[in-house]
């Protein structure tokens, strides 16, 4: 077994390893260009040397042209954001061609990512921020690998076995052999204290069949650990990988029996990185353990794999720190912090502190700071006897209005004119054609009466129900009354009166006066009332125009000027 191994060893390790170099040479035309590997996140491209600059290029008298000098970093933008945030559009230090070239392999979609040149605040999104300055970088530098990160991943691929393997139990059944190729999947963990090496842990399943007349079921197991050396240089690492273990055979005592092997392997592949979190990875490795019935030898066989990994333990992207100029207004208000009372808020001239209701009483000042006020608190005028109109303009200012639609803008209680009563119930002499909304001509001097009222009182709003007696169905009564409410108010519409002061309603025979039984009662039944709407506001009156405070002057509520004298206050024309 000793002497197979080290067989094994000498004849398949060497071409596993890659030749130890550092400096990619290519050929351009008939000249050497030596480019050193990258160091850090430098793309390879950026340092070229001339000729002679490799240990094992040719020699020449000529001196060495000088290598290329990088292009300096733009300067920092004026705004101060240029540290706190990240452009999302194209580097202009890459050459013309190149980046003409690149925008033609990705299509329209690179053209717009080229165009978009909105910046990430990396404070406010620092994922983003990360993304975007990944982006930045060519794509096989993007993402690397890092000391202390950890792998955990599953895999699956194919196993090759050999048909001398020892995986048996001698003393219940002889060896047969395994079918030649059959599925491997399993469990892995890695942890890379170092960006180069790391250890990882795995576990193999293999179900299979015996190559016999029956095909019988065996399970074949792997437990193995091993040693990872890397070449993590970019995204794409290239690996090798050698260690030991166990395989293990569970099958029925007359098919293969139980039994345990001690194991090494070693193998190699590549894995990439696919984003931050993702490592994908594919391999293929010669696990070594026991011939058939021989201790002191050993068989082969090939595993062939693909797999997955989640990346854990990347280290935490600290965002660049954002430079803050020193504003000399940092509010905004037109008045520099030196002279400024309340210099982070907004405010007004000459404080710069705010003035919500615009009274010229500052917040902090003003008892009232959401409403327009007056000397000396900055809170509004009173209402004494709270009928909604101040104090101001109200002719009794501890009597509160009567809302009849009478005087209901001087603020002094006033009862309903009597020539205003036939507004105040049933307006007999309105008579309508049977079953009809049509009114009859005879309740034409009626109708012009309650014109000529309208036309004097201008202030008066009124409501107009129609009633009906119980002869037909409700529904049919109950759209008539409606209906000839309304026959009514079109009567007084077209003659003049506006008819936002009139509203209808109809209340069919659901509200009798009368006996329903006798025709007198019924007469009374059908009728049209009137009622005066009251027009009481829901809010304060706001000041007119013209409005004079004797007492205090007027800050904000659209009055100002000289204070009245005598009686002057009350001749407004309006």
């Amino acid at each position: 077994m000793k002497r197979t191994v080290a067989a094994l060893a000498a004849g398949l390790l060497p071409g596993l390893l890659p030749a130890p170099s550092n400096a990619a040479t290519r050929e351009e035309g008939s000249t050497n260009v030596v480019e050193p590997a990258p160091e850090g996140d430098a793309p390879a491209s950026d340092a070229v040397a001339g000729e002679g600059a490799a240990s094992d290029g040719p020699a020449g008298d000529a001196p060495a042209p000088e290598a290329p000098q990088a292009p300096e970093p733009p300067p920092p933008s004026a705004d101060g954001k240029a540290s706190g945030s990240i452009s999302l559009g194209k580097s202009k230090g890459k050459a013309d061609g190149g980046a003409k070239g690149k925008r033609s392999r990705r299509g329209k979609k690179g053209e717009a990512d080229a165009d978009a040149n909105a910046e990430i605040d990396c404070q406010v999104d620092p994922k983003g921020c990360e993304r975007a300055e990944a982006k930045q970088r060519p794509w096989i530098k993007r993402w690397e690998a890092e000391r202390n990160l950890v792998e955990l991943g599953v895999f699956g691929g194919l196993w090759r076995p050999s048909d001398e393997h020892d995986l048996y139990d001698p003393i219940t059944r002889p060896q047969d052999p395994l079918w030649r190729l059959g599925p491997d999947v399993g469990l892995r963990a890695a942890y890379f204290p170092l960006k180069p090496l790391g250890v990882e842990a795995e576990f193999s399943a293999n179900p299979t069949r015996v190559r016999t007349i029956t095909n019988d079921f065996a399970f074949v197991y792997g437990v193995r650990g091993h040693v990872i050396l890397q070449v993590p240089v970019t995204r794409v690492v290239p690996f090798l990988l050698g260690g030991g273990g166990m395989m293990g055979v569970r099958s029925h005592n007359l098919i293969l029996g139980n039994d345990v092997d001690p194991a090494f392997h070693f193998g190699g592949g590549v894995k990439m990185f696919v984003n931050k979190r993702l490592v994908a990875r594919v391999e293929a490795r010669q696990i070594v353990s026991a011939t058939k019935a021989q201790e002191d030898s050993g068989t082969s066989h090939l595993q062939v794999l693909a797999g997955l990994s989640y990346v854990l333990g990347r280290k935490k992207y600290v965002p660049p720190a954002v430079v803050v100029p020193v504003d000399p207004d940092r509010d905004k208000d037109g008045i520099l912090n030196e002279d400024d009372e309340c210099p982070d808020t907004a405010g007004v001239a000459p404080s710069g502190c705010p003035d919500t209701d615009g009274d010229s009483f500052i917040d902090k000042d003003d008892a009232c700071p959401e409403v327009p006020g007056v000397e000396p608190d900055g809170c509004p005028l009173k209402d004494s006897d709270n009928d909604k109109i101040l104090d101001v303009e109200d002719e009794c200012v501890f009597e509160p209005e009567t809302y009849n639609g009478v005087d209901d803008e001087d603020g002094c209680p006033d009862e309903i004119p009597p020539e205003l009563i036939i507004f105040e119930g049933e307006l007999k002499g309105i008579e309508f054609d049977f079953g009809k909304d049509t009114i009859r001509p005879e309740s034409k001097d009626v109708l012009d009466n309650v014109v000529e009222k309208l036309q004097k009182f201008p202030g008066v709003r009124v409501e107009i129900i129609g009633h009906t007696d119980n002869v037909g169905d409700p529904e049919t009564n109950l759209d008539l009354s409606k209906r000839r409410a309304g026959s009514v108010k079109k009567y007084l519409v077209d003659a003049g009166i506006d008819g936002s002061r009139i509203e209808t309603d109809g209340k069919g025979d659901t509200d009798p006066v009368g006996d329903n039984g006798t025709e007198d009662g019924r007469a009374q039944n059908r009728r049209i009332v009137f009622h005066i709407i009251a027009n009481e506001p829901t809010e304060v009156r706001p000041l007119s125009d013209k409005a004079k405070d004797p007492d205090a002057k007027v800050i904000g509520g659209g009055a100002s000027g000289d204070e009245p004298k005598g009686d002057e206050s009350k001749d407004d024309p309006s």
